[in-house]
C-alpha cells in the first residue's frame, strides 16, 4: 500500500485499538507501530510495522513516511521516561511532523501522582523538539475505578473525600480520532480530558453496588496502612509508590475538576461511570 501518513501506537491496547478502528471506518490510511505484529488488528486500509519505544533503529524504520503520529504513553515502568525520548528523537529523524501524545491530568513536575511527572518530563521533551504537538491529558480512565476493588469487593486507598473526574476510554478516543483527523487545527493545544461527573470513591462504591448488584464499599486507609496493604505484592519501590500516589492524587483534588473539553470538541457528552457499567 502506499505509505501511511497517520501512525498510530498501541493499537494492540485499549486505547490505540479504538483510535486505529476510528480511523479506518473514516477511510483514513494509517500505519499501525506495535511490539508484536501477530496482535495487530487487521483493518482496511493499515499496515504494520514492529517497533519498541527503546528501539531507535526500528523506530526510525516504522515512522519514515509518516506525517502524523498517535503515541500512546509506554507501559508503567522506571525506563518509561528515557524510552519515550527516544522514540520521540526517532520520530524527529524519520521527518514526523506532528505528533498526538496521551499525556495525564495535570502532568507537573511537582505532580501528586508520581506517574504524572514522568508525563510532564515527556511533554517537556516534546516541547523542545521540532515537532508540532498536542498533548490529551486524561483523567483516570473510569474503566479503571471498578478495578480498585479487591476480592473482598472494597476500594482501599488514602483517597479521603477527594473526588475524580474519571474519563471513559472511548471519550478519549473519540477526541483523539478527531484530533488526528485535522492535526493541524490542534497544534500547540493541552487538552484536560475529564467525565462529566467528580466522584468520591464512596460514591464510585455506591454507583458500582447500584448498577452491578455488586457489593461494594471504601476504606479509606492511613498513608501508612496503603503502603502495608500493598507491600506484599512484590512490586517495586516505585510501582508501590505509583499506587499510593494515585489515591493521593484524588485526596489532594488534583483529579477533581470537570473540563466541557470532550462535548466541546466531539459535540457528545462524556459518559458517566454509570453509564459505563450499564454498557457492560
Amino acid at each position: 500500500m502506499s505509505e501511511a501518513t497517520i501512525a498510530v501506537t498501541g493499537a494492540t491496547g485499549r486505547l490505540g485499538a479504538r483510535v486505529a478502528h476510528r480511523l479506518a471506518e473514516a477511510g483514513l490510511p494509517q500505519r499501525l507501530v506495535v511490539r508484536d505484529p501477530s496482535r495487530a488488528p487487521e483493518l482496511p486500509g493499515a499496515e504494520v510495522r514492529r517497533a519498541a519505544y527503546g528501539d531507535r533503529a526500528a523506530a526510525l524504520d516504522a515512522l519514515t513516511g509518516v506525517d502524523t503520529l498517535f503515541m500512546v504513553s509506554g507501559a508503567e515502568s522506571a525506563e518509561r521516561v528515557a524510552e519515550h525520548r527516544t522514540f520521540i528523537d526517532a520520530a524527529v529523524a524519520a521527518g514526523v511532523r506532528r505528533l498526538v501524545y496521551t499525556s495525564f491530568f495535570g502532568a507537573a513536575p511537582d505532580a501528586t501522582f508520581t506517574l504524572a511527572r514522568d508525563h510532564w518530563a515527556t511533554e517537556q521533551h516534546l516541547r523542545d523538539t521540532p515537532l508540532a504537538w498536542t498533548f490529551l491529558r486524561n483523567n483516570l480512565y473510569l474503566e479503571m475505578l471498578p478495578l480498585f476493588a479487591g476480592r473482598d469487593g472494597v476500594l482501599r486507598g488514602p483517597a479521603g473525600d477527594g473526588r475524580v473526574a474519571g474519563v471513559a476510554i472511548d471519550d478519549v478516543a473519540d477526541v483523539a480520532a478527531l484530533v488526528l483527523r485535522e492535526p493541524g487545527r490542534h497544534g500547540g493545544q493541552v487538552y484536560e480530558l475529564s467525565g462529566p461527573q467528580a466522584l468520591t470513591l464512596e460514591q464510585v462504591a455506591e454507583i458500582i453496588t447500584f448498577v452491578t448488584g455488586r457489593e461494594t464499599g471504601y476504606h479509606d486507609e492511613t498513608v501508612e496502612e496503603a503502603y502495608a496493604s500493598r507491600a506484599g505484592y512484590g512490586a517495586p519501590d516505585w510501582q508501590v509508590e505509583a499506587w499510593v500516589s494515585t489515591y493521593l492524587a484524588i485526596r489532594d483534588g488534583e483529579l477533581a475538576t470537570v473540563t466541557d473539553t470532550v462535548e466541546r470538541l466531539t459535540g457528545v457528552a462524556p459518559l458517566t461511570l454509570d453509564d459505563l457499567l450499564r454498557l457492560g
